[in-house]
């Protein structure tokens, strides 16, 4: 796993960029659409995904059942890791990463942590993940984007046991017992199965989006790519059938749902130029319902 940790802006991978950006694959037989989405919390490209998943889930996702799967990207510094050809032979060396990810996708990542207060494994968050989620499925999503939003965004150190205990008290569950389960060797396992079934799908680097019919049949997409890849992904995998986007959702039912977005998630999801995400909050939301802000130069906003 020695060049994992190099996020290519050309391919929009994080890791091993060997594969196509869309091939067909096989896989075993499912009795309907399952979308695997490999990722990791500390992946870059993964955070500047964020906009288009959104709106693709948001419009697509009564087609298919989303499952996201920790790929692994960070066991450990140390033992010799380095990879000098890309410039990475410690924590120090991925903050110009994360820069240039964050500049190019708009969605804010500050990086300045890996001087001062480095990530040493993405394993722990990775664990706490999978023990929320065997709780309560629907709060392992959300407790995911919070530890992105403060790695990257907010500069913290999400592989601390404090920070994880914060953030998921912040998603409504217990942080201590929840951490306590998570160093558990069995939490582990949990995830070792995650890694398993990543390996099977073939996915090396991250984002790898999976998409697998009842016929036996899928699409992977590999890198993080445009709204219309993974709508023609899926109309692939749905073969004869002819997809039909649902309407997208109000601002107001966006903001109740993640309750802090940013400008480029707003201009993703209502198709705006960044100039005119003001002027549409004004128009969609009450002022009493959120405060606007700005952080590394850009605007987001937050629910009260």
């Amino acid at each position: 796993m020695n060049n994992k940790m190099v996020c290519d802006l050309e391919t929009g991978v994080c890791g091993e960029a060997g594969d196509e950006t869309m091939e067909l694959i096989d896989l075993n037989p499912k009795k309907t659409i399952d979308l695997y989405y490999v990722t990791d919390p500390i992946c870059s490209h993964c955070w500047a995904l964020e906009p288009v998943l959104r709106r693709f889930v948001e419009q697509y996702g009564h087609y298919f059942n989303f499952k996201t799967v920790m790929g692994g990207l960070l066991d450990k510094w140390g033992d010799g890791f380095a990879d000098v050809q890309n410039g990475i032979g410690g924590p120090a060396d991925v903050a110009g990463h994360w820069r240039e990810v964050g500049e190019q996708s708009r969605m804010p990542i500050d990086g300045s942590l890996w001087y001062d207060d480095p990530v040493q494994s993405s394993f722990p968050p990775s664990r706490v993940f999978k023990v929320v989620q065997k709780y309560d499925e629907k709060l392992a999503p959300v407790f995911l984007r919070k530890a992105r939003e403060a790695v990257f965004a907010f500069n913290r150190n999400i592989g601390d046991e404090q920070v994880l205990t914060e953030l998921v008290d912040k998603v409504g569950l217990d942080g201590k017992e929840i951490m306590k389960e998570a160093n558990l060797s069995s939490s582990q396992d949990l995830l070792n199965q995650d890694f398993a079934l990543a390996g099977q799908l073939g996915a090396r680097g991250f984002p790898t989006i999976i998409m697998v019919n009842e016929e036996n049949k899928g699409v992977k997409i590999v890198g993080a790519r445009s709204l219309q890849d993974y709508a023609n992904g899926l109309n692939q995998v749905m073969g004869d059938k002819e997809i039909q986007p649902k309407t997208r959702p109000e601002p107001s039912a966006l903001l109740e749902k993640d309750d802090l977005l940013f400008s480029k998630e707003i201009e993703i999801m209502y198709d705006l130029e960044e100039n005119q995400v003001e002027a549409f909050l004004q128009d969609k939301l009450s002022s009493e319902n959120y405060n606007q802000k700005e952080i590394l130069g850009e605007a987001y906003i937050e629910k009260k």
